[in-house]
């Protein structure tokens, strides 16, 4: 069958986007803004339609994960015999589960980005990044091995710096603030690849390898039917998944033993193993090797002047991954980054929050939920981490004004909840909130990228004399010379108000991301939450784990404050009277900006049926039980389907329901606003210093500035000034090295060269003209005189031949 060569395409799936980048960064500046977005949009089109038959081929192969090893790449990194570590791509339903998310939703925010940044100066600047976002993005989730997901890791901390801080240009120091963002972004996320990388220097310490799985491998034994199934079958079917050129092989391959490969050879049955028992521990991936360690027990790791039991080990590597993910995936203490991120234009923010770079995290902690399957220390870390980051993040969202700070605040808190899941052991429903969360996030992040244009395009239709064209249809951001930005904010939702008039895609589209994000009945959102919710409450109560209760209890709250925030965005933003001429005169986007949203919604309608629970209203009947649990179990170790808790579900739905009128409440008016200064209904009432907390996002930047920024920038400024300046240049370069050289210089040319020196020189001169002057009166002229000293010269001479002779005789 084609399905069984499938896999070898997994190259394309980075191979195409980088060349979509390659192209635009090179030759963009010659293209037309067309050419530009189509390289790029059907690059990563291309990428998604790869990603779907490589699931094609995971269906046909019983789910059963398979190891690329990719043409014209023999290897990677050899050091000697001892260290090799492969170029090798993973395909298993983890893996082509994050391929679908990342490119099916990232070929839409390129669709919609040809729309959004129409007229920016580098355009074929930012569609080559976006295109290396991509790229890099699918490098992590595809790599068979840690180093590989690192190279990836860094690639989307590279790509995000370059796309933040894209608006680095800005006059009235706007760009300065662009790149403060940028830089920001980058700094924080190397504090946590710090963690990255001391956790991969600790895995390949402790296991010799950093390959995930190796060829032959079962990531999970205990899935679908292996243990019940047949253990011979025909040689044809033994190997499925192989090719000619042997550069894929799935799970059952590699491994057998020379009989059941001569068995093959000759046409014979061959052996389909149903677990790794035959896998000597050596050749075991990690995750393989941990399984193994786990069940015989007692196993040390040696470092040398010490060893450590097995168990602990992993603690100490669960918690450095956990660093690592604090940082990409914005938790607590790392998340501050991700708010300023939103300086970037709105598809970054959109590709950054819903399907690239932040979800990172949460796919390293699920792929690695072997080890924190394991460690309970560190999943009660997890779990109050993620809620903790929940709860924090969307209680500074309720004192926000800009439409898409609320929303980075809101990504922040939803990834607490699938960080807070991977704690509480619900590996499959932190992914599968993951990707619900990635198309109802898109579409409110880039119905809030339609609103802001809408409100732009209004402000400068407004100010004719001064505005773009008609067909201008670039972000607030992408004009650095525009006349009214300092003095109007189209982001502001202060600034908005009855949008719905003029905008009734983007309002209906962002009322269904809306439901979904708040958890609402029957949109994605309520499934996926709920799932996770239950979890933690199955955890607390029938499992007696502390986590569960510390994340049920935090989650719930947080659940409150989702729906809450996002339904006084809805009505600051659409309901209402418009609070400035710019909204009055807001038009709807183009067709190539509300497409992407229309198909957004569908998702956020549909997604969460992939996972419909059992004895829901029938619904298992028409989409099927635990279908995305299932598919992902074949990889996830740990991975299970949660029941559905009727009365939980009711309830947290009943509380959202609650929050939202409660948001109509204070908000549902043709002028919410209070007094000349728009204060918030909340800020003046009983709830003013609450809000205002809120709205000071809890301090944490000025406090990490007076702990670490200002420290550090007063430190930087000693050491640059005080050190480096006035004592290392002006002190011990001027004093001690210049005037020690001009002292000593003075010195060996004064007293030593014209004292000792020239003394001796010209005393000897003088001394010759001494000696001369003496011998020159000898010189008298007479020829009598020149003979008697001739003849006494010859005297002393013979006198001094002679002498020796007469001592002699004598």
């Amino acid at each position: 069958m084609y399905t069984e060569t499938y896999p070898q395409l997994v190259t394309l799936v980075i191979l195409v986007p980088a060349i979509g980048a390659f192209i635009n960064l090179f030759w963009g500046a010659r293209l037309s803004e067309r050419w530009i977005s189509a390289i790029a949009t059907v690059a990563s089109s291309l990428a998604f339609l790869v990603a779907v038959l490589l699931y094609a081929y995971l269906v046909n192969n019983n789910y059963q994960g398979v190891v690329v090893n990719p043409p014209l790449l023999d290897g990677w990194i050899r050091i000697g015999t001892s260290v090799e570590i492969p170029w090798q791509m993973r395909v298993d339903t983890l893996s082509v589960t994050m391929m679908l998310v990342v490119s099916g939703v990232g070929s839409l925010i390129h669709m919609y980005a040809a729309g959004y940044m129409h007229g920016d100066p580098m355009y074929h600047r930012f569609f080559a990044y976006l295109n290396m976002f991509l790229a890099f993005m699918l490098i992590l989730v595809t790599g068979n091995n840690f180093l590989m997901m690192f190279v990836g890791w860094e690639g989307v901390g590279l790509c995000s710096f370059l796309l933040i801080g894209f608006w680095f240009d800005k006059a009235k120091g706007v760009g300065w603030r662009n790149s403060n963002a940028a830089r920001k972004a980058m700094v924080v996320n190397r504090i946590g690849d710090f963690g990255m990388m001391m956790a991969v220097f600790m895995i390949f310490w402790t296991f010799g390898t950093l390959d995930y799985y190796r060829p032959g491998e079962i990531a999970n034994t205990e899935f679908g039917t292996h243990g019940a199934e047949a253990a011979h079958v025909e040689g044809e079917v033994a190997a499925e998944g192989e090719d000619t050129e042997a550069a894929a092989v799935t799970e059952h391959e590699e491994t057998a033993p020379a009989a059941a490969s001569e068995g093959e050879a000759h046409g014979e049955t061959a052996v389909v193993y149903t677990n790794n028992d035959h896998i000597p521990t050596e050749q075991l991936g990690v995750f393989g090797k941990t399984m193994r360690w786990v069940e015989e027990g007692g196993h040390e790791v040696d470092f040398g002047p010490f060893s450590l039991p097995f168990e602990t080990v992993l603690v100490l590597i669960t918690l450095f991954l956990l660093l690592g993910a604090t940082g990409k995936s914005a938790q607590i203490p790392l998340f501050i980054w991700l708010p300023d991120a939103m300086a970037g234009p709105t598809p970054v923010s959109a590709f950054i929050h819903a399907a690239t770079m932040v979800t990172a995290g949460v796919y390293m902690m699920v792929r690695s939920n072997v080890w924190y399957y394991e460690a309970d220390f560190t999943s009660l870390v997890v779990a109050i981490i993620g809620a903790s980051t929940a709860i924090v993040a969307g209680f500074i969202a309720i004192g926000q004004w800009d439409i898409k700070r609320v929303l980075a605040y809101s990504t922040v808190s939803q990834l607490g909840f699938m960080v807070a899941a991977v704690g509480v052991g619900a590996y499959s429903a932190a992914i599968f909130h993951l990707l619900t969360h990635a198309f109802f996030k898109a579409l409110l992040f880039l119905g809030s990228g339609s609103v802001i244009h809408g409100v732009e395009h209004g402000h400068h239709l407004a100010h004719a004399g001064h505005g773009h064209g008609e067909h201008d249809h670039h972000d607030a951001h992408a004009d650095a010379h525009d006349h009214h930005e300092e003095e109007f904010d189209p982001q502001d939702m202060r600034n908005m108000g009855g949008l719905w008039r003029n905008m009734p895609i983007t309002y209906l589209t962002y009322v269904v991301g809306t439901l979904a994000l708040a958890g609402i009945f029957p949109f994605a959102g309520f499934w996926s939450k709920d799932e996770i919710l239950a979890d933690s409450l199955v955890a607390g109560v029938q499992e007696g784990n502390l986590r569960g209760y510390i994340a049920f209890g935090l989650l719930i709250l947080a659940a409150a404050f989702t729906a809450f925030y996002m339904w006084r965005q809805v009505e600051l933003v659409f309901h209402g009277k418009p609070r400035t001429e710019a909204a009055r005169r807001a038009p709807e986007s183009t067709a190539v900006m509300t497409i992407p949203l229309v198909v957004l919604m569908i998702g956020s309608i549909f997604a969460g049926f992939l996972n419909t629970p059992a004895g829901v209203l029938g619904l298992d009947n028409i989409f099927g039980a635990h279908r995305f649990s299932d598919w992902l179990s074949a990889t996830v170790v740990h991975a299970h389907a949660g029941e559905f808790q009727w009365l939980l579900a009711l309830s947290a739905l009943g509380i959202a329901i609650v929050a939202i009128f409660l948001a109509r409440r204070f908000y549902a008016k043709d002028s919410p606003l209070v007094g000349e200064e728009q204060r918030d209904p909340l800020a003046v009432g009983g709830f003013g210093a609450a809000w205002s907390l809120a709205n000071a996002r809890l301090y944490w930047d000025e406090t990490y500035y007076r702990l670490f920024e200002g420290p550090f920038n007063a430190l930087s400024k000693f050491l640059a000034d005080t050190l480096d300046w006035r004592f290392w240049h002006d002190y011990f370069h001027n004093t001690v090295i210049r005037d020690g050289f001009n002292a000593i210089g003075e010195l060996l040319s004064k007293p030593v060269d014209l004292g000792i020196i020239d003394g001796v020189v010209n005393g000897v001169g003088r001394l010759t003209r001494w000696l001369s002057g003496a011998v020159r009166g000898v010189q008298t002229g007479y020829v009598r005189t020149y003979a008697i000293t001739l003849l006494l010269g010859v005297v002393i001479v013979i006198v001094v031949l002679l002498l020796p002779l007469l001592q002699t005789n004598g």
